[in-house]
Formats: C-alpha cells, sequence, structure tokens
C-alpha cells in the first residue's frame, strides 16, 4: 500500500504519466499562445472566418491546460507554470507572426498531428497504470481533435 499515491495508483507509474503529461502541458501552452497569434494577426479574405475559428481554439485550449494541469496534481505531483520550461518541453515549436490563413491552418494541424501522438502514448501509460480518469480525458481529447482535424484539413483541402 506504501507504493500507491493517494488515488490508489502506482505511484512509479504515476509519476510516469506525470512527466507524459507535463510534455502536454507544455505543447498546449505553446499551441495556445500560438493560436492566440493567428487570432490576432490574420489577415486576408478569410479574416472574419478564421479569426473566429482560432478564438473558439485557444479558449478550448485554455481550459485543456488547467484540466492537464490538474490532472498532475490529483496524481501528486507538481506541474510546471515557467514558460520558459515549456518553450523547452513542447511538442510545439513557438510560431512565428502568421498573418496568411492557409500557413496558420496549416501550423494548427502540425500541432494537433503531435498533440494527438503524444495524447496516445499517455492512454497507453494510463491503461497500464489503472487511470481511468487520465484515460477517459485522453480518450475525449483524441476524439475532439480528430474531428477538428478533419474540419482544418477540409477547409485547407488536405483531406
Amino acid at each position: 500500500m506504501s507504493n500507491l499515491n493517494n488515488i490508489g495508483l502506482d505511484k512509479d507509474k504515476s509519476k510516469k504519466l506525470s512527466d507524459k503529461l507535463g510534455v502536454l502541458l507544455a505543447s498546449y501552452t505553446v499551441f495556445y499562445q500560438n493560436t492566440r497569434g493567428y487570432h490576432w494577426n490574420i489577415k486576408g479574405k478569410n479574416f472574419f472566418e478564421l479569426h473566429v475559428k482560432f478564438e473558439e481554439l485557444y479558449n478550448d485550449l485554455f481550459v485543456k491546460i488547467d484540466d492537464v494541469a490538474e490532472r498532475i496534481l490529483t496524481l501528486g505531483f507538481t506541474p510546471e507554470h515557467r514558460y520558459s520550461e515549456y518553450a523547452s518541453d513542447s511538442l510545439i515549436k513557438e510560431s512565428g507572426k502568421v498573418v496568411d490563413g492557409d500557413k496558420a491552418v496549416d501550423e494548427i494541424l502540425d500541432s494537433f498531428k503531435a498533440l494527438i501522438s503524444l495524447q496516445r502514448e499517455i492512454l497507453d501509460l494510463s491503461d497500464e497504470a489503472g487511470d481511468e480518469g487520465t484515460n477517459a480525458m485522453m480518450s475525449d481529447y483524441i476524439t475532439e481533435q480528430e474531428k477538428l482535424v478533419w474540419m482544418y484539413s477540409s477547409y485547407a483541402h488536405n483531406v
């Protein structure tokens, strides 16, 4: 029993999960800020349409950032909060100033690809640990983001 955390999960397996969730937290944070930049700086004929879609996306990411940090806490660990650490840990790199809608959509699709892959890794780890809370969270995120990939790809004609 001494190797179990407060929610009854193996501490070592929870640590692995927490570390991967930390990478996810960093990646979401960089993606969030990139998406804010797309929202602020987008120009051109699709401005109104993309401006709204990017706002929807960054609002969703804002919620996910908090959810992931709280899941790390639930597992018994402390989430990183320093942006300098996020920048180095993130699978998603900081975007330059993007004003072109097509480029922004391409970067969003690349970001989703990285996130979905990482979340599948976390899903496997959470399954091995018997962590239904993290498992359900990742499953929900993947399902939602796969649909967004389809939608953004359809917009960009990359289907």
